[in-house]
């Protein structure tokens, strides 16, 4: 008899054990009582999702005890947002109403993982399938088309982010949840990103030190990358791009599946390009790239536990145009070129407990950056022994990079949720980085250096009916140790540095709903940068600027605080925002002509002064019910900058105005049809710095269409869409040719083809 109740006491307690919390419901339409079919169903806390059936219908297994965010969305309807508790009583049917109003997604690259309607912060967001389709050609390319995002390029192979005028150091990229490191600092280093495998793009204008650390001070990039399959569910999908500019083309292949608990996925993608031609006829000689990316995850969940393994490998090859030379279309770059091997490996891990979670992420990223040149441009003494041996350099020209460092980051980020405390929801945690930079090519950029940084935070989010405050504090410590470089009295001699940098910073936030269509937000946020190694130990010529630049070993944190309002109404017909800012940086760093030369270059010195950023993006979308699928989109930014002596600063993008018309409807034979017509009007940019050139305004028409067929199960995916339409010879003032008066890429058709299985 004892042994019978120890057996069924053993048996309640091991089902107890591994019971299961599952969550099922069924999702339609308000309206019409149908089911709605491929709505996404998703956990933000848990970052578990799911699509509903031809019935409606959706399930989740293995869910945490605990109260969770669930937000549904479909196209076409309202999107909702609610709190539910696990284990949870019945099923959980919901009626979503139709609306016209764009759906809305949650954002990732804030703490709490919301709506944007329900942020206190306003965060701009966009998938890169829509970029995509509007005929972008790199993901640099895409990103210049969100609201207050520009790029600073260098051809079409090279491009870095600004944001409200701010870029290189001043942006932090996120990818795969870790921060992006891959030198940065330099003009002519790209982000070394494939488009492909990346979902969306978020982006945080503006200081977000609080949740970043240094180098937030402009705003955060942060890509999104792509979803695991859905629970018991296997995908693939193959893409192809063309493009008519540099009869490039572009290919890409992913398959993933997933079971109850283990997903996998995995995408190899191709990229080859010939030099742009612009609007003139020229071909950019050397502006040619390629690019092969590999994309692989393998993720766990249970009811305690969530890991999401990620690995991403790049390699490019792009070249550096220094001057209009021969006309081709060979895609193989020439001297001077960059090869850029790129590996990112990251690891998130999540611990849920009732209310509360714990969030683990670490990377490992290894960088190695290698410059080949001419080598007639190298040391004086090989020019005197050219005739001597000028076959053997002829044979072994290109061979060994000029250049070559290896850039090692250990990225590191600690976060405990306190789900519920009161009306609190409240993050504390720690990040950290180590990160070394070495050297193996004979020339050097900055020298070999230790990076050590580490920073506390705490940050909170408090609820109410129509009001919403956020609000955090933030210490940062960062050690930069360098190595010394040659001898004392040799010219490229390079001293060692040991500095520490620290810095305390905060924000503080609240969203009111004026109403249910109408809501305001104000944010207040400081954030810092300490000096790069560029900019404390630089003594040499920037080959590529055509400039001789001088360090500052002595260079303190540039300190900035931000002030952010912004305003927006939603309703059936038409969505409307605008946002103002003002950003003040203290010690903003930046190069200062001397007047001096040396070897026919100007010298220019780090420096520091304040400074002050300030502007506007306003927008609108008007989609008049019942001509839902009817669609005007405009968009205006204006940004200037300015030192505290009134002198203008560089690299600010010019003001722009965009109008776009586009239709979607919905079909039998061809699904999800859309057209659309975009002009783009950049003003004249005439508030330059003292060592810029100004720029003439220009106007880009593009147009583009596409839609989707249903091939028995499977969808094929075709997009058409043209750039610069009128092959417009334009020179945009954040290209890094315009002082050689190099024109941008003139017309460009592209084609692309998804099929989705």
């Amino acid at each position: 008899m004892k042994t019978k109740i120890f057996f069924l006491l053993l048996l309640a307690v091991n089902s107890f054990i591994y019971a299961q919390n599952n969550l099922q419901g069924t999702v339609t339409n308000l309206v019409s009582g149908e089911p709605v079919i491929g709505a996404t169903v998703y956990l933000p806390g848990l970052e578990k999702g799911e699509l509903t059936d031809l019935e409606g219908r959706f399930m989740f297994n293995n869910l945490p005890t605990g109260n969770h965010k669930i937000v549904i969305s479909s196209v076409g309807f309202s999107t909702f947002s609610d709190e539910i508790s696990i284990p949870s009583s019945g099923s959980f049917d919901l009626s979503l109403k139709p609306s016209a109003i764009e759906m809305e997604e949650v954002i990732i690259s804030t703490p709490f993982h919301q709506l944007q309607s329900d942020n206190v912060m306003r965060v701009a967001r966009e998938n890169v399938s829509t970029l995509s389709r509007k005929g972008a050609i790199t993901l640099t390319d895409g990103i210049s088309q969100i609201e207050g995002v520009e790029s600073l390029t260098t051809g079409l192979g090279i491009g870095k982010p600004v944001i409200r005028g701010l870029s290189s150091n001043r942006v932090l990229v996120y990818t795969q949840g870790v921060r992006l490191e891959n030198q940065q600092y330099g003009d002519e280093h790209g982000l070394g990103i494939s488009s492909k495998g990346i979902e969306s793009v978020e982006v945080i204008k503006g200081p977000a030190s609080l949740l970043y650390g240094s180098d937030a001070i402009g705003g955060v990039l942060y890509l999104n990358p792509e979803r695991f399959a859905s629970s018991n569910a296997t995908e693939a999908e193959v893409d192809a791009n063309y493009f008519s500019n540099t009869q490039g083309y572009q290919g890409s292949a992913m398959a993933a599946t997933s079971g109850e608990k283990l997903k996998f996925l995995a995408r190899g993608s191709y990229a080859t390009h010939s030099d742009y031609e612009t609007g003139n006829g020229e071909r950019v000689t050397n502006t040619r790239f390629n690019e092969k990316d590999f994309k692989a995850g393998i993720g766990y969940q249970d009811q305690k536990y969530k890991g999401d393994l990620r690995y991403n490998y790049n390699r490019s090859n792009i070249g550096i145009p220094e001057e209009m030379g021969v006309q081709s279309t060979d895609k193989e770059p020439l001297l001077p070129f960059q090869e850029i091997d790129n590996h990112i490996v990251s690891l998130d891990n999540k611990f849920y407990f009732r209310n509360s979670s714990i969030d683990f992420k670490v990377g490992y990223q290894f960088n190695d950056r290698r410059e080949y040149e001419d080598e007639h441009g190298h040391e004086e003494e090989e020019e005197n022994h050219e005739e001597e041996i000028n076959g053997e350099e002829e044979a072994n020209e290109g061979e060994h990079p000029a250049l070559e460092m290896h850039l090692e980051t250990l990225n590191y980020n600690l976060k405990y949720n306190f789900t519920r405390f009161g009306k609190f929801e409240t993050i504390a945690g720690i990040q950290g980085m180590y990160q070394t930079n070495s050297n193996f090519g004979e020339e050097i950029l900055i020298p070999d250096a230790i990076t050590t940084d580490f920073g506390i935070f705490a940050t909170t989010h408090l609820h109410f009916e129509k009001w919403d405050f956020q609000g955090g504090l933030r210490y940062d410590f960062r050690n930069l140790e360098s190595t010394e470089y040659g001898h004392d009295q040799e010219e490229e001699f390079i001293p060692a540095i040991d500095r520490n940098f620290n810095s305390i910073n905060g924000a503080l936030g609240a969203k009111y709903d004026i109403s249910e269509s109408i809501n305001a937000r104000l944010n207040l946020a400081s954030g810092f940068r300490a000096p790069n190694l560029a900019e404390l130990t630089s003594d040499g010529a920037h080959h590529g600027a055509n400039r001789y630049e001088v360090g500052d070993s002595n260079l303190d944190n540039e300190q900035s605080f931000q002030l952010d309002l912004s305003v927006e109404l939603r309703n059936e017909h038409f969505e409307t925002y605008i946002n103002v800012f003002h950003n003040n940086i203290k010690d903003y760093i930046y190069l200062n002509p001397t007047g001096e030369m040396i070897d026919d270059d100007l010298v220019f010195q780090y420096t520091q002064n304040n400074a002050k950023l300030y502007g506007t993006e306003i927008g609108a979308h008007i989609h008049p019910h019942p001509l839902d699928w009817l669609h005007w989109e405009t968009g205006f930014e204006l940004v200037h900058g300015e030192l505290e002596d009134g002198k203008n600063l560089p690299l600010i993008p010019a003001n722009s105005l965009t109008n776009t018309f586009r239709i979607e409807l919905e079909g039998e034979v061809v699904k999800k049809k859309y057209a659309f017509l975009r002009l783009k009007n950049v003003f004249d940019q005439n508030r330059v710095s003292i060592f810029e050139t100004r720029t003439g305004g220009y106007s880009l028409l593009g147009a583009g269409f596409g839609g989707t067929f249903d091939l028995n199960g499977s969808d094929l995916q075709f997009t058409i869409s043209g750039n610069n339409l009128l092959n417009k010879t334009y020179i945009s003032h954040l290209s890094r040719l315009k002082p050689d008066n190099v024109a941008n890429i003139g017309r460009n058709i592209s084609v692309s083809l998804n099929w989705f299985l």
